[in-house]
């Protein structure tokens, strides 16, 4: 199908676009790729539903902007065509399957797994699928390099509005080509500075992996979806909110991330928040990838849920300021603070809250939507409408399975009249009865918060959701949950089976109140081999990705022998030291 009627122009990639072709040319394609499924109002011509998409394509630069660039390099310049064709595939079915919708879905997911081409595709792939010649369903993939969750909902709304007859106001959201100029300009430089000062503090300080613990490993986990659709939760929500005066998805967020950080047994809740750059006016509609990460710690170390509350909306908010950055800066500086602090960064837990965009979007794409691993999680579920008046007290169900960089990814398609949302929990850590109560227990949570203030100390009993049982080979080492006997496991096989033994050393009470996590120590007996502190960390450092319970020594001491009792620190403190230093740098002895 052509279109022509826009303008022609040329300008350099947003931050956004930069960050999002950065995991394209990296990922497979159906972990970055992203899809959704529109249903066709009732009486819809196949001709005006690809007229609609072409007039979408016209209005918006994204659609018609591809990616010059030469093979091995990233594209820094994005075209934007006055003219150009798309594809519209027209599935014509006599009947289809009871699940039209779930048929729809699955064809709109197995597009996603041809990679895009960004030099010349046209962004979206579309099927019409059909009944006797009616359309009923538009499935699609789409390219992350110029969409998001987001801009899929401003699209599904136009396209809606368009085939109701509707004529649509001038887009007022900035253009990616406008976004790219404000981001490059003094203003928007020191933003995105600011941005990586925000994230160095919370990578340099936080909790490594908020899911450190027996179990959790690998880089990529194959997890199943698990739905709650609950009137009781959205009743909950409604009234937790009333009686704090905190937005419901400010309330949500809160219960969440207290039950996240209570079932893993940590100090702060760090979690990616993708759709965060929606938030400001400009920006809201926008048909452009803006899902770069906002990145939220929240300490949870407070006496109860309302205590919380105010601290999520201020955490949140520190979160969304600092969500644009330069995501090659960004990682640059991400691999050079967790080579210093011994520890790689897990993403590895994401709350995409959608159920405030401009249209509910019943596919959830993009778990790596942001400035970590690119993936996509795609799910089609009936989403309530806004009035409904009933719906299940609480319901879970479980769907297919998705391979995702993360341990817990959520999304949140609707607060009201039915709180709706759908989880992934790493099957590792969370057996199916334990995913189920999981959220349950979050339901619960939202009960108990509607009537009175909930005591952080009470969650096990609230809930019905206990912290995870580590053992007492686990302890709590630079902000961070690690087993010192599995450092040593893993830093001697690095150094092809040497013998180690790893220590952690408490680091005591430094202010006169409060316990200060300690610090690890690798003894090494090297023999004749000229092994070095840095060697020995380079070789930890580059086993570390899949294996968050692991941390680097703060300290090698390389010795030439083991000791006869060589699980007893005391021995290898008498054995004679041949080198020693934090192998972050020169400091050889």
């Amino acid at each position: 199908m052509a279109y022509a009627g826009g303008e022609a122009r040329r300008g350099p990639v947003t931050m956004g676009q930069a960050n999002m072709i950065r995991c394209m040319l990296r990922d497979e394609p159906e972990h970055i790729n992203i899809h959704d499924v529109w249903p066709v109002p009732e009486g819809t011509r196949t001709e005006s539903a690809i007229e609609a998409l072409r007039a979408l394509a016209v209005r918006h630069e994204a659609l018609r902007t591809t990616f010059p660039h030469t093979a091995g390099n990233a594209p820094r310049e994005q075209v934007v065509a006055e003219e150009g064709t798309f594809t519209v595939t027209v599935l014509d079915h006599e009947d289809l399957p009871d699940d039209a919708a779930g048929y729809a879905d699955s064809l709109a997911r197995a597009a996603r797994a041809e990679r895009f081409r960004l030099d010349r595709d046209f962004p979206l792939r579309v099927s019409l699928v059909a009944r006797s010649g009616a359309p009923v369903f538009a499935a699609m993939a789409a390219s992350h390099a110029v969409t998001d969750v987001g801009a899929l909902a401003v699209l599904k709304d136009e396209w809606l509005g368009l085939l109701a007859g509707e004529t649509l106001p001038p887009p007022a959201s900035l253009t990616p080509l406008e976004l790219a100029a404000e981001e490059a300009s003094p203003a928007g430089l020191r933003k995105s500075d600011a941005s990586l000062r925000y994230w160095e503090r919370i990578i340099r300080t936080g909790p490594q992996a908020v899911f450190a613990e027996p179990g959790a490993e690998g880089t990529e986990v194959r997890t199943p979806r698990l739905t709650l659709r609950s009137r009781r939760a959205a009743r909950a929500l409604a009234l937790v909110a009333e009686r704090t005066g905190g937005m419901p998805s400010t309330v949500l967020l809160t219960a969440w991330c207290a039950l996240v950080a209570h079932r893993a047994d940590q100090h702060a809740c760090v979690a990616a928040v993708p759709t965060s750059n929606r938030y400001h006016p400009r920006l809201a509609r926008s048909v452009n990838t803006l899902s770069q990460d906002a990145l939220l710690s929240l300490d949870v170390r407070v006496p109860s849920f309302d205590a919380l509350l105010k601290k999520a909306w201020g955490a949140a908010l520190n979160a969304y300021r600092h969500s644009q950055f330069d995501a090659v800066a960004l990682w640059e500086m991400i691999g050079r603070t967790t080579h210093e602090r011994g520890s790689r960064f897990a993403r590895d837990v994401v709350f995409n809250d959608v159920s405030t965009l401009p249209a509910t979007v019943t596919s959830a794409p993009g778990a790596g939507s942001g400035s970590g691993s690119g993936s996509g999680s795609g799910e089609h579920a009936a989403v309530p409408e806004a009035g409904a008046p009933t719906g299940p007290g609480l319901e879970l169900s479980w769907g297919p399975d998705q391979v995702l960089p993360t341990r817990v990814l959520t999304f949140v398609h609707a607060s009201g009249p039915l709180l709706h949302l759908s989880t992934w929990l790493d099957p590792a850590l969370f057996k199916r009865d334990e995913a189920e109560a999981f959220l349950t227990g979050l339901v619960r949570l939202l009960e108990a918060a509607a009537t009175d203030d909930v005591t952080l100390a009470a969650l096990t009993e609230v809930t019905g959701v206990r912290p995870v049982e580590r053992g007492p080979r686990w302890r709590r080492v630079d902000g961070s949950w690690t087993s010192p006997p599995l450092v040593a496991q893993v830093l001697s096989e690095a150094l092809e089976g040497l013998p180690v033994h790893v220590t952690a050393d408490d680091a005591g009470v430094t202010d006169g109140s409060t316990p200060q996590d300690g610090a690890l120590t690798a003894y090494i007996a090297a023999g004749d081999a000229p092994l070095t502190p840095a060697q020995a960390h380079t070789a930890l450092m580059d086993a570390l990705p899949g294996r968050p319970g692991v941390l680097a020594p703060r300290r090698y001491v390389i010795v030439h022998n083991p000791p006869a009792e060589a699980d007893r620190t005391r021995a290898w403190l008498r054995q004679q030291i041949l080198r020693e230093g934090t192998g972050r740098d020169r400091d050889v002895t």
